[in-house]
């Protein structure tokens, strides 16, 4: 009996090492081959270290590299005003309204890119009427885009704790609802916000469709125009924006392990 488990178990190894290798391989290989491809010219990489030299050679691939770093820090600021509130407002005084508004939040997960932006066309005609035709304003489009995610990361913050106890216990000790917000509740559900704001900078930094259709100018938008320029420099940056992801989402994982680690130490003390 102990030989047919052990031979299961070592048949149950080898199986998951087989996925691993054959996933590793689907996922590394076209990084090798980009990072192949980039390097074929010798100043790809050291032109893109260099900011000065790369904003006078590419100044489109320069303006959409600062226009989507503001874009994605615009968005996860507007976003968390927006819904870290609303939720914990939800939560604590309208508990019914909660499925309507985490049906409405996940709402942009179903609709296609191609299709918000048919009905944002009409909108951002306005926008452009009253404040122009900055990259910028992309941010309403985007805070729409990223509620989904947004929602279900800060959604399971609020899920870990009780915020109604939390909140009457400091409402009942004299404290307003912006110190209930600002020093119980937004401690508590820091690494959900964190989550929120790290999932937001990696959606706006890969996003193409509704900027390319608006019109408008983001570092995806920038290395679709440089790709027939300079194909090297494309993937260089095409490259460096996906491992900028990685490491975002990468940070967030290391984050959370170490916040539950914290917590079941204090739980066990």
């Amino acid at each position: 009996m102990a030989g047919v488990i052990a031979r299961r178990a070592r048949k149950q190894r080898a199986f998951r090492w087989a996925v691993l290798i054959v996933l590793g391989v689907f996922f590394l290989l076209p990084l090798v081959a980009m990072v192949e491809f980039s390097t074929r010219d010798s100043n790809t990489w050291s032109l893109l270290i260099d900011w000065p030299q790369l904003s006078a050679t590419y100044p489109d691939l320069s303006d959409g590299i600062v226009a989507s770093l503001l874009q994605a820090a615009l968005t996860a600021v507007l976003m968390l005003l927006l819904l870290v509130p609303t939720a914990v407002w939800v939560r604590l005084r309208l508990p019914r309204l909660r499925r309507l508004v985490e049906f409405l939040c996940l709402l942009p997960l179903t609709i296609p890119a191609i299709v918000l932006v048919v009905g944002l066309a009409p909108v951002y005609a306005w926008v452009n009427y009253f404040l122009g035709g900055s990259s910028v304003t992309l941010v309403f489009a985007y805070t729409i885009l990223v509620l989904p995610y947004a929602y279900r990361a800060i959604d399971a913050g609020l899920s870990a704790i009780d915020v109604k106890t939390l909140a009457e216990a400091a409402r009942s000790m004299g404290s307003g609802w912006a110190t209930v917000m600002g020093r119980v509740v937004l401690p508590n559900i820091r690494s959900a916000v964190l989550s929120a704001a790290f999932l937001t900078v990696a959606l706006v930094l890969g996003e193409y469709t509704i900027a390319s259709l608006l019109n408008r100018t983001n570092l995806q938008v920038a290395i679709a125009f440089l790709g027939k320029s300079s194909a090297t420099m494309s993937v260089a940056v095409s490259l460096t924006a996906l491992l900028l992801a990685f490491v975002l989402l990468l940070l967030l994982s290391l984050f959370g392990e170490r916040r539950s680690s914290r917590r079941r130490k204090e739980s066990t003390s």
